[in-house]
């Protein structure tokens, strides 16, 4: 920790290491502090003021040139290093000032006993040094695998892989990491990471969108800007993915986010094949037009990626040449995220924190938490859910439990059923760091105080994995009883995170509620102190609402009452129960009165066809701390929990550990396939529509299959082997020469939660291997999928093959290159965007 601190503190110096420059980037006090190594040139660029020029795709010049990239490319550096370095002069003499070493997949997952990480990236950094670029970066991309909690690599797995190249090519002389083409933030974050932690690199970072302008995954362009500014990344943007013009809607998100310059390497447009050849849909031209309207709009780093050469790069070259990139000057946006949702405030906006999951007076939870019960816990996050919270607080400070591995095992866990921002609540800063550090998106930290241990302790954490924070108004003194007290704690705090760059737009203060029963003066003292700290220090503030009632009867009354007066004082934040009806009239209606709620359209859609709350209408109803009342199902939901034991809303919401009991209850008046086709089936259809729609996201819709799952096996339990029909047997793989297998690996899982037999074969299958498992097992549908363009051509091999010897099945094919015309190309049957697609496929081929 001290030496992180340290690191953090180190604000601008500039000496100098192995005949480079440590150069400051960071003197505009909107950007983090990070010293980075790296010459005048670079600082330049990294701080906007200077243009920076790229190269273009690998793999397209090795395909031009004849060669045979095999399923390791990478391994070219060592057998074939002229080849590679020709390939780096040309772009060099087109005008890329940087040239990409071809270490793309040198990781040792991939590598196996092929060559050591270590050889590959010093023989491809030779390799780009002997080019005579001004710089060579070190290419890493993803590993290939899924992240727990979706796939079975821990974080930790990752980041070791990710760290492990980064200190070879820092060894090998590279001047730069580009991290690209990835897909999974959490996996982003784990890259970064171990680039931060390994190497004073500058860190290049950019993601791969779909067509609907986000991640397999659900991420946005605005969310990965703001996460990856928050990482402290030198520069992002996008790669691969799609042409130009498909990807210009998604820089401009980019550019309004991110506070670091933006950076594009767009595709070729779309890949087709003509005589036998892989070619791309966009010229030169074309390509360079739709480029040159980034470059206007504020993208100060330009390249190419897939079907792109020299040509293109030397047109990028020519475009920038002698101009001074667009001024842009972002403002960090205020707001937490998830990989998927960003809960974000501008002007007097104000969002809900869910305050249900702390053990604090909670005899359930605690109960939950000592057990290790954590479905119990998945239930309070999706309520809150559907209640309508911005985002959840997390909390298992009990001393009896790991607290650490508790926070970290929930996060994973809440984020796959809830798409909400998380609080990472804990006194403990070694928790903290546990839980942000595996937390995929923008969490907020609960919290710092103004104690110098506390200070000292949270800080850097915050700083250093991109958190918000919350800042409680209390000292070495305890909680000051006036507002001016207060505000005095609260400029420390502000004024100590100024040192870390931490930016006030991440700060949020803490007033602390006192019970109104016990400090009855105090309260107003507390409006008081929302007000200076929002005008005074320039932070959004956050509060705990309930503790005000303590004491008191009719508490939901007490509170209501308070948080109205709060939000009036200048409240951004509330710490509540949002299945409170009350509370949640309140949030609501300042909605309006604030002017977030735009012409009052969320109001009257919620309200113009209800009553009072049953607390306004019955004051002797409530005498708990929060209303039991449950929200009113979200418009469209529509759940008959009394027909089906709440079976659809339980596979819907992704409540696994619901579901026996509910299939069991149906059981009792239902026979088997009423339970399965009028129940089951038609809630997973359900979520197969939310996702099309963009509601749900692949987190949501895989804890749905899991949930429909349990009820499966609930039905085979109790009603033997032949209970379930056998819906039919499915074969996968990754073709020959393509060894990568999250694509794959996702299909399998969501195919086999729905009830599917599923052969995976792997990744770099041969097309004869595909073959005998047909045969073997006599399959009626294959699934085939490849990421790389040189790889393709294994999909049509194994599709040919078929063709021949099993002309009765059929085919469907996916993965990043792939386009339904392609896969009419390759003679497939089935294009399948994602794997929600491969289970419309399995049902209609397979008839179940």
């Amino acid at each position: 920790m001290e030496a992180l601190r340290s690191f953090l503190r180190d604000n601008g110096r500039i000496h100098f290491e192995g005949g480079r420059v440590m150069t400051p980037i960071n003197d505009n006090p909107r950007r983090a502090m990070r010293v980075v190594r790296c010459d005048e040139t670079m600082a330049a660029v990294l701080r906007g003021e200077r243009f920076l020029v790229f190269d273009g795709a690998m793999g397209t010049m090795l395909q031009q040139a004849g060669l045979e990239a095999g399923e390791l490319p990478e391994l070219l550096c060592l057998t074939n290093p002229e080849e590679i370095t020709g390939i780096h002069i040309q772009y060099v003499e087109a005008g890329s000032e940087v040239v990409t070493a071809n270490t793309f997949g040198a990781n040792r997952r991939k590598l196996g006993n092929a060559a050591s990480v270590a050889d590959v990236f010093a023989a491809a950094i030779a390799c780009g040094k002997a080019s005579g670029a001004k710089y060579v970066a070190a290419d890493i991309g993803p590993t290939g695998a899924l992240l727990e909690p979706l796939g079975t690599m821990p974080f930790d797995e990752a980041y070791e892989l990710f760290a492990e190249q980064v200190r070879a090519a820092d060894a090998a002389g590279a001047d730069l990491f580009i991290i690209e083409t990835m897909a999974d933030l959490l996996e982003m974050k784990a890259a970064i990471l171990a680039a931060k932690e390994n190497s004073d690199l500058p860190i290049f970072a950019t993601m791969t969108f779909g067509e609907d302008g986000r991640t397999f995954l659900g991420t946005s362009p605005q969310i990965a800007a703001i996460v990856l500014s928050s990482l402290g990344v030198d520069v992002l943007g996008v790669n691969c993915s799609l042409g130009p013009n498909d990807l210009r809607p998604m820089v401009s998100e980019m550019l309004k986010a991110s506070t670091v310059p933006v950076m594009v390497q767009a595709n070729a447009g779309l890949p087709s094949i003509v005589d036998g050849k892989t070619v791309f849909s966009v010229a030169p031209d074309e390509y360079i037009e739709a480029v040159a309207a980034m470059v206007d709009e504020g993208v100060s780093v330009v390249g190419g990626c897939c079907g792109t050469n020299p040509d293109y790069i030397a047109k990028e070259a020519a475009l920038v040449a002698g101009r001074a990139p667009v001024e842009r000057d972002v403002a960090p946006a205020c707001g937490i995220t998830s990989a998927s949702h960003a809960t974000l405030l501008a002007g007097r906006d104000v969002a809900t924190i869910g305050e249900r999951i702390n053990p604090t007076g909670k005899k359930k939870l605690k109960a939950a938490l000592r057990e290790g019960n954590l479905d119990y816990v998945l239930g309070e996050a999706i309520s809150q859910t559907e209640a309508g919270a911005d985002a959840l607080d997390v909390n298992a400070g009990l001393p009896e439990i790991d607290e650490a591995a508790t926070l970290v095992s929930l996060v994973g866990k809440i984020q796959g059923v809830s798409p909400l921002p998380l609080q990472i609540d804990s006194s403990d800063p070694v928790a903290v760091e546990a839980a942000v550090r595996v937390y995929s998106g923008k969490p907020i930290i609960n919290s710092v105080n103004g104690k110098q241990e506390s200070l000292d302790a949270v800080l850097p954490i915050a700083k250093h994995y991109g958190c918000a924070v919350v800042g409680l108004a209390l000292d070495e003194q305890g909680i000051p009883p006036t507002a001016e007290g207060r505000f005095a704690v609260a400029q420390r705090i502000v004024e100590e995170a100024d040192k870390y760059g931490i930016p006030r737009s991440d700060i949020f203060i803490d007033c602390l509620v006192m019970a109104a029963s016990t400090n009855q003066a105090e309260v107003v003292e507390i409006l008081r102190a929302i007000t200076m700290v929002k005008e005074r220090l320039g932070v959004r503030t956050v509060l705990g609402v309930s503790n005000v009632s303590f004491g008191l009867p009719l508490r939901e009354i007490v509170n209501a009452t308070f948080l109205a007066a709060a939000f009036s004082a200048g409240l951004d934040m509330p710490i509540l129960n949002p299945l409170s009806a009350r509370y949640r009239e309140i949030v609501d209606t300042w909605r309006v009165l604030c002017g977030q709620d735009v012409s009052a359209q969320g109001y009257i859609s919620e309200y113009a066809n209800k009553s009072m709350s049953a607390v306004a209408g019955a004051p002797g109803a409530a005498t708990g701390q929060g209303s039991a009342s449950a929200p009113a199902p979200a418009a469209g939901d529509a759940f008959d929990d009394v027909a089906d034991f709440g079976l659809r809303r339980f596979v819907v919401t992704g409540r696994k550990a619901n579901m026996p009991e509910a299939v069991s209850k149906l059981l009792e008046t239902c026979d088997t396939m009423e339970v399965i086709n009028g129940h089951l089936i038609p809630a997973l259809d359900d979520v197969g529509e939310r996702f099309e729609k963009g509601k749900f996201f692949l987190p949501q819709l895989m804890a749905s299959a899991e949930a429909a799952k349990a009820g499966f096996d609930v039905i085979k339990e109790q009603g033997g082997s032949g209970a379930v029909a056998d819906k039919g047997s499915v074969a996968i793989a990754t073709v020959k020469g393509d060894i990568h297998d999250i694509g794959k690996n996702i299909v399998r899982m969501l195919l086999e939660n729905y009830g599917y037999t599923v052969y995976d074969l792997g990744r770099d299958v041969e097309p004869q291997a595909v073959l005998d498992c047909v045969r073997e097992h006599d399959i009626k549908l294959v699934g085939l999928s490849a990421l790389m363009t040189t790889t393709v051509r294994g999909m049509e091999d194994t599709i040919a093959l078929l063709r021949e010897q099993a002309p009765d099945v059929k085919v469907f094919v996916g993965g990043a290159v792939i386009t339904a015309e392609y896969a009419e190309m390759v003679g497939a049957d089935y294009y399948c965007k994602d794997a929600a697609e491969s289970a419309k496929v399995c049902g209609e081929v397979l008839g179940a």
